[in-house]
């Protein structure tokens, strides 16, 4: 979840359709993995929707009101049940967003994004927590306290000269919130270590602390949450997609009730429900009372209608229905009891109204949406003592290419700039960057460049441009037609980089006058 170190289409001069990559990703590459902790590319984005699920933020970002610059122009790509935020932001509704910072260098034009994503949201309304991931920085990378004091004051100086409001919102470090470390431990005990062995590839040799600091991220994206469940946005780099997806399954492990869909008493695995549903409507009359043995009857003569159910599900699902008889088959919102107290089961029980059968570890309700049945076993869990939590969001950014080519790393000095570069080294990064240009001005005019593989034009999409559309698509458009030079277009994007660094620096020394104002813990080495 730390960060640790739409897109315009126009028509090339061969006549062919060309889109403007951010990414300089390729197609046919090998299966992705995502490593929290690795420095692994993605060169094909379309892989983490098939591999992984991530939604395509272009399918979500008409909901979004006013959308920011990386969301139009692709460079945000992907997102997990972002919906909820963007309805959240268009009915004036709370909302939270929260992003963390591993400091184990300085802040660069790639942490930028993140930094961005999050002040946009605070700006939309949102409440706004940032944070400081330093027990992981200790525990995953080896950092000393005094390393990581140094780092995690440049970053926090960064977010605020970006447009932060700390008074609007929260900042903190791990290692200073009890609050999440004790939600952690709370979170801790529905994790094992064959999950995280499974997930991040831990082994006999992973010491215990770095394991400890993947429970204290999950309780940082649940944090914002604590005090009442609202729709929580987490802004990352799809490299920490294992983490987001752990914390949602936490957040429903540790939930009182879950609430599904049923048709009898029994219980039915999704694939098989989804046949039983089927059959059930084609039973259904409005008055007969449709019973089990005759959706199972229905399903040995004639199979289901539903295009996706193998052999084996139609089967388990038939035989599910046999074993009910002559139970009647109706739709009912199922209230699964997973974490209640006895109290909270019986108050939940009292409180759903309408026609119900209870049992045991479930309550059937007959007059409730699913919405409604949420809505009621939320509210009886939070008068008594749970979380409530709701899924987090979270929104994907494309990793920004290195000035030398590859992924931007905090490591390699020339294929990134720090924000702390003073503005004439900003200046001459860029114009000893890599491009996306032909081998000759001749041939650039000829064929055209290629700006989807350049880190050059990159910059202005992510961050040059600023929310000047129209410039990013000139500097694309220019460029696949032959009409911009390399020359030309680094002097550009050279003198707009040193402009925004002198500027970033500026906002940075009027920051650092007013530090002591803050509520934040500069000096945890001094504690140690």
């Amino acid at each position: 979840m730390t960060t640790d170190s739409s897109d315009p289409h126009e028509m090339h001069r061969d006549g062919t359709d060309r889109e403007a990559r951010t990414d300089g990703g390729v197609a046919d590459s090998d299966e992705v993995a995502l490593d929290p902790w690795g420095s692994a590319t993605v060169n094909d984005y379309n892989k983490l929707f098939d591999q992984f699920g991530i939604e395509r933020f272009d399918e979500v970002l008409d909901a979004v009101p006013s959308p920011h610059y990386l969301m139009r122009r692709g460079v945000i790509f992907g997102h997990r049940d972002y919906r909820a935020v963007a309805d959240a932001m268009t009915n004036d509704e709370p909302f939270a967003v929260l992003s963390g910072f591993m400091p184990t260098g300085d802040p660069h034009i790639g942490h930028k994004l993140v930094f961005d994503e999050i002040i946009w949201h605070q700006q939309q309304g949102g409440d706004a927590y940032a944070l400081m991931a330093d027990l992981e920085a200790h525990s995953a990378r080896g950092l000393s306290w005094d390393e990581i004091d140094e780092h995690a004051r440049n970053y926090l100086l960064s977010l605020l000269a970006l447009g932060f409001d700390p008074d609007a919102g929260t900042l903190y470090r791990q290692s200073t919130n009890r609050e999440v470390q004790d939600l952690a431990f709370e979170l801790g005990i529905e994790a094992n270590f064959s999950e995280l062995a499974a997930i991040y590839d831990f082994d006999g040799e992973t010491d215990v602390s770095h394991m400890q600091s993947v429970v204290t991220q999950m309780a940082d994206i649940l944090y914002p949450q604590l005090k009442r469940p609202v729709p929580t946005v987490i802004p990352v780099g799809p490299d920490q997609d294992p983490h987001l997806r752990l914390a949602r399954d936490l957040a429903s492990r540790v939930r009182y009730f879950g609430v599904t869909e049923a048709y009898a008493s029994f219980e039915a695995a999704e694939a098989e429900l989804a046949v039983i549903a089927d059959a059930y409507d084609r039973l259904e009359d409005g008055e007969e009372t449709v019973r089990c043995e005759d959706a199972a009857e229905l399903l040995d003569a004639e199979g289901t209608t539903v295009p996706t159910a193998t052999e084996t599900v139609v089967e388990n699902a038939s035989s599910l229905l046999n074993g009910a008889g002559k139970e009647p088959l109706r739709p009912r919102v199922r209230i699964v009891d997973r974490n209640a107290t006895e109290e909270a089961f019986e108050a939940l029980i009292a409180a759903v109204e309408g026609e119900k059968r209870v049992y045991d570890a479930h309550i059937d309700a007959f007059e409730l949406t699913h919405e409604e049945a949420t809505t009621v076993a939320r509210d009886v869990e939070l008068d008594h003592g749970g979380y409530g939590f709701l899924p987090p969001s979270s929104i994907y950014h494309r990793f920004m290419t290195g000035l030398t080519g590859g992924k931007m790393s905090s490591s390699i000095e020339a294929s990134h700039i720090s924000l702390l570069d003073a503005p004439e080294a900003g200046y001459d990064k860029v114009k000893s960057a890599t491009t996306g240009g032909r081998e000759t001005a001749e041939k650039q005019r000829e064929l055209g460049g290629k700006a989807d593989e350049c880190p050059v034009y990159e910059l202005y999409a992510y961050l040059l441009a600023g929310d000047d559309d129209d410039l990013a698509t000139e500097v694309y458009s220019e460029c696949v037609n032959g009409e911009r030079l390399c020359g030309g277009c680094k002097e550009q994007a050279a003198e707009l980089m040193a402009e925004f660094l002198e500027d970033h620096q500026e906002k940075r020394d009027e920051w650092e006058e007013k530090l002591d104002e803050l509520d934040f813990e500069f000096d945890v080495a001094g504690l140690k």
